[in-house]
């Protein structure tokens, strides 16, 4: 589709160059040049050129410009991006940032084309890669040129960049920690403590605890790493959130007797069916009721609710599974954070529990898999709510299968 319409826009300048070689002589030796469209018409004429019809079936913002860099048509997604735009007038008039018109310069003296980045900062700010195209060879002063302008919001891609530059800082960070203790644990093993049982004993303790420490940020990592490559495929598979819920409790009701913690479930009546895969819906599942126990109230009480709704984002009905445990709670501006990686409330506590910071991530991209929603309710010193929602399979889907 896209090179379709790229295979119009070089045609059309093809023909605008036609126009431009061809012209007729008028009684003064003068060319009088007609192309294919006006450059310098109003936007309400430009619109039904086929240019303009080019630039609206555009998947970028794109913008085209006369010879004289004034702008004389911009797509929807061109004023998405830029806001209002202003129409027969100079280029420098959309976007304070001096790159883009000395782009079009660049484009216009070398005949080439030309890139450049700029930044918006209205209506939000964005980053944006761009560049501008002569339509038509230039042969001579004479001669009219005519440029198109595309630009590309690279403001996510950037954020992405930043976000894995920061994964592998913290997880470097993480692994260094543990690392750095046992080295010198060793060490001291080695040398001072080599002939004290009493030290070696405790030390081989410590030791014993960052090695596995490094274990769990290893696995965290492999699994969200597994989890990520597989987020393009969507599961097919049929799962029981009723059966997802009793796995979790029956796995950790160990882990919740040694904390003193009463864990509950609390299934559907009838039956919880969503697409997915059970694994991994165990997986996010324990993740939330481990993080629970681990940060709820001493002998407090953990639930494991699974119910029936409608989807805030549909009218479907969805399966929810949710976790609630009645401790000390979240304070609101850690929520919106809480699903990033390596994110803690507290990281000292975090630590002596155990945790890696990757727990919630992991659930969050779980989720985002099965087409579901993370949502999060937290109330100061009466508990938090972790819910999971996923569209609901009916029973007459299940009987036409």
């Amino acid at each position: 589709m896209q090179r379709r319409l790229w295979d119009r826009a070089r045609e059309f300048a093809m023909r605008l160059r036609a126009q431009d070689d061809g012209a007729s002589q008028d009684t003064n030796g003068r060319n009088d040049v007609r192309p294919i469209i006006a450059i310098n018409e109003t936007p309400q004429s430009a619109q039904r050129t086929d240019l303009a019809a080019i630039l609206d079936a555009l998947p970028d913002p794109a913008m085209i410009l006369n010879q004289d860099s004034v702008l004389v048509h911009g797509n929807s997604l061109a004023r998405d991006v830029l806001g209002a735009l202003r129409f027969g007038e100079h280029v420098s008039h959309t976007t304070r940032d001096p790159k883009l018109a000395a782009a079009v310069v660049n484009a216009e003296q070398s005949g080439r084309r030309e890139v450049f980045e700029l930044t918006v900062r209205r209506p939000i700010e964005r980053r944006l890669e761009g560049s501008v195209t002569p339509l038509a060879a230039r042969h001579d002063e004479s001669e009219s040129v005519a440029f198109l302008v595309i630009l590309q919001d690279i403001t996510e891609r950037d954020a992405l960049a930043r976000m894995r530059v920061e994964f592998v800082a913290n997880a470097s960070h993480e692994l260094r920690t543990p690392l750095a203790a046992l080295s010198g644990f060793i060490e001291t093993l080695s040398g001072p403590a080599k002939d004290d049982p009493a030290a070696r004993t405790r030390f081989l303790g410590i030791m014993t605890e960052q090695a596995a420490r490094m274990t769990r940020l290893i696995d965290d990592l492999l699994l969200l790493s597994r989890v990520e490559m597989r987020a393009h495929l969507e599961p097919m598979a049929l799962a029981d959130l009723n059966l997802i819920a009793a796995d979790a409790v029956s796995h950790l009701t160990p882990l919740a007797r040694k904390d003193t913690i009463s864990l509950i479930c609390e299934p559907l009546d009838g039956r919880a069916d969503v697409r997915g895969d059970h694994d991994e819906l165990v997986q996010a599942v324990q993740n939330l009721v481990q993080n629970a126990i681990k940060y709820g109230r001493s002998g407090g009480t953990v639930w494991v609710r699974v119910t029936r709704g409608k989807s805030g984002r549909k009218q479907d009905s969805e399966i929810r599974v949710s976790v609630i445990d009645d401790g000390p709670g979240i304070s609101a501006e850690h929520v919106p954070r809480l699903t990033e990686r390596f994110y803690r409330v507290n990281t000292a506590a975090s630590r002596d529990k155990g945790g890696t910071g990757l727990g919630l991530a992991i659930v969050k991209h779980i989720v985002t898999r099965h087409n579901g929603i993370v949502d999060v309710h937290s109330v100061i010193g009466k508990g938090t709510t972790f819910t999971l929602g996923f569209p609901a399979i009916e029973n007459h889907a299940l009987s036409a299968e």
